[in-house]
């Protein structure tokens, strides 16, 4: 049996976000609650979005302290400043973080017991759906706008844990490469990353099926074509615009894998960030995993551009897969080592024990445990 969860709503192209003031005003919505980062307000990206709102005479509040990797606190204080706010929807703007944080609050508000946030881990679905939540994505990588996951960061534990309700994905998701345009070159590289391992870990899934084959396969075609050349172009991001919200709709509907669940405590305790801990880690997962996944790295290897795979021993493409993985990290700029940033050996046996706990290892196609997850980051030190 396979659960199929899918967005309601969806917007895709240049100028799209125009269309968030009418969509309130359908909905008869009459203020919004902002969510985003002071950034994103300092170098005027919200421009778009509050002239939209204006246009239709849609009211509008903006909280700006969401943090780059998205805390109990800022959800709890986001909760607080919406009760407050005499708001009756809620809009994200930005990369993951905000997205997620505008997650947690729509998700909190609705279901007021879980204002510990703490709780949300592994709920599986809250009560009650939350406040309306419209998403307009800044970079194209997470995919948060059209899935049912949101992480958030125990600052006071050191950890990040993962949230999967279909409570809290979006109602509408304005997918605008426009938006997108103000990326630096890093930060694009290291969120089409992050959608290539979601991509990846999404076909590669224990519970992977036709459906999410198609989206993921596709988004790792798409992904590989365009990952280089939007990084240096901002006109070209509309194509990986397309190719992370394929791949979210894949993962949304299978789940991820290790790559994931080792990433998260290198975010939570070294400050990675989580495009660049995926990006240096996917290789090696891939590595560990080759031979449980069948023949699955001869679709992958081919949807990255490699020839003649048809003709491949399974050792073969299954090295090639990885190679064309490494080969485009490098080609953008992704650092090859975790001790390229910064990362430490002292905390690998306490991360091994997070990444196994971690509710993405479950889907991993071989199993995790504290010691093979250990080897991975010795590996990839």
């Amino acid at each position: 049996m396979h659960h199929i969860i899918l967005n309601t709503e969806s917007y895709f192209g240049n100028g799209c976000v125009a269309k968030i003031g009418p969509e309130a005003v359908e909905r008869r919505f009459r203020r919004a609650f902002i969510v985003t980062d002071r950034n994103l307000v300092k170098f005027g990206a919200l421009r778009p979005v509050i002239a939209s709102l204006q246009a239709s005479r849609v009211e509008y509040v903006i909280f700006d302290e969401v943090l780059p990797n998205p805390s109990i606190g800022a959800v709890q204080n986001g909760a607080e400043k919406f009760a407050d706010s005499g708001c009756d929807f809620i809009v994200a703007v930005g990369g993951g973080s905000p997205i997620d944080t505008a997650k947690g609050i729509s998700i909190v508000v609705a279901n007021p017991e879980h204002m510990d946030v703490r709780s949300l881990e592994h709920v599986g679905q809250t009560q009650n759906r939350g406040i309306c939540l419209f998403a307009v994505p800044t970079t194209a990588g997470t995919a948060s706008e059209v899935t049912i996951d949101y992480v958030i960061t125990d600052e006071e534990r050191e950890r990040k844990f993962l949230c999967a309700d279909d409570n809290c994905i979006p109602r509408v998701a304005f997918i605008d490469a426009e938006m997108m345009a103000g990326m630096p070159q890093s930060l694009a590289a290291a969120t089409g990353m992050d959608a290539l391992t979601h991509a990846i870990e999404a076909y590669c899934s224990r519970r992977a099926w036709t459906m999410t084959d198609i989206f993921a396969l596709q988004a790792v075609e798409c992904i590989a074509k365009h990952l280089k050349l939007s990084c240096t172009l901002p006109i070209a991001r509309e194509n990986m615009a397309l190719g992370q919200y394929l791949a979210g709709m894949a993962f949304s509907n299978c789940g991820l894998g290790a790559c994931h669940a080792l990433a998260h405590p290198l975010s939570a305790i070294h400050h990675v960030p989580h495009g660049v801990a995926n990006a240096i880690l996917l290789p090696y997962v891939m590595e560990f995993n080759a031979e449980m996944t069948g023949d699955r790295y001869r679709a992958i290897a081919k949807a990255m551009g490699v020839h003649k795979t048809s003709t491949m021993r399974p050792e073969q493409y299954r090295a090639a897969a990885v190679a064309a993985v490494r080969a485009l990290s490098k080609l953008v700029g992704i650092p090859e080592r975790l001790s390229d940033v910064g990362v430490t050996r002292e905390h690998f046996a306490r991360m091994a024990k997070m990444a196994v706990e971690d509710a993405c290892a479950a889907d991993n196609p071989r199993p995790l445990h504290t010691g093979n997850a250990a080897e991975i980051y010795e590996l990839a030190f």
